[in-house]
């Protein structure tokens, strides 16, 4: 076995390792939150026909509809309009800048992220809502074998710095949540938010930043490298870049508002000091309607 195998098997092994144990703080945390009945579950709402939908693995045969299934060799699905208004879809950067913590003391984005998203999943899944991932991996479903399979994917972890947003498979109407730092290109989240615009989906945008990444707190001789080790620069006046730094993180959130804004999406920053409570909570009620 040659040392890169021996590599890639045991981070393999420590990735399998992590996700029980972050399903377990997720439902955790969620248990926290005491929250009433979801919002988008009253009734009356939405109970006209949508589509027909070929049946997959995980759905119920009382779901077929026989008459529509006979026309052909295949069985369908009959979906009504609630049943894809209550489909959720997530999105958690597995960016190496996300694996970054300008403290011990403290999460990296991406722990904070995953932990955000997957407590989020046990809400809504506990709601009886459908919740699954954007892309065709996972698509949105209920129950204890989803919250793993979201579990075991939301741990994964990609090599490059920055990830795009993963905008396909978005079902019509249905919500979706974005966890990023939203540092890398805006281009992709644009690209994301405007065609899930078109596809009638709203959602949020949960934007988890390290305190340091807010205060730029360096001074005098810096380097400054990325996590996955393709970018470096080094200065001797680190606190000159302060205000320029200060000034594209701003114009950064203003950009991400005026997107959302013209989408119908909402956009919460969220900093790894803050309570994870605050941010699921907030997100939680975006999902609804309503604002935190």
């Amino acid at each position: 076995m040659t040392a890169e195998v021996a590599q890639l098997r045991s981070r393999a092994q420590e990735e399998a390792s992590r996700f029980p144990a972050l399903l377990a703080r997720a439902e955790q945390l969620a248990g926290t939150v005491l929250l009433g009945e979801h919002g988008r579950r009253r009734a009356g709402l939405g109970d006209n026909f949508w589509q027909y939908r070929p049946l997959r693995a995980g759905d119920s045969y009382r779901q077929i509809d026989w008459r529509r299934s006979a026309r052909g060799d295949e069985q369908f699905v009959r979906e009504r309009e609630w049943q894809i208004a209550q489909s959720v879809q997530l999105w958690v950067d597995p960016g190496a800048s996300m694996r970054f913590a300008g403290d011990k003391g403290l999460p990296t984005k991406s722990d904070r992220a995953r932990l955000i998203a997957l407590a989020t999943a046990v809400l809504l899944i506990r709601g009886g809502e459908r919740v699954g991932l954007t892309g065709w991996k996972l698509p949105p479903r209920r129950g204890d074998m989803q919250m793993l399979r979201l579990a075991e994917m939301l741990s994964e972890e990609g090599e490059d710095d920055y990830a795009e947003p993963e905008a396909r498979g978005m079902l019509p109407h249905a919500r979706a949540v974005f966890v990023s730092d939203f540092l890398g290109d805006i281009a992709p989240v644009e690209a994301a938010l405007t065609k899930a615009a078109d596809r009638g989906v709203r959602g949020v945008l949960l934007q988890v930043l390290d305190p340091s990444e807010e205060a730029f707190p360096f001074q005098g001789r810096t380097i400054f490298e990325s996590v996955g080790h393709t970018l470096a620069h080094e200065t001797l006046k680190a606190g000159e870049l302060r205000p320029r730094y200060l000034q594209r993180l701003a114009e950064r959130k203003a950009r991400l508002d005026a997107l959302c804004r013209v989408t119908g999406w909402q956009h919460f920053v969220h900093h790894t000091d803050a309570t994870a409570q605050s941010a699921l909570l907030w997100v939680y009620r975006a999902l609804d309607g309503g604002h935190g």
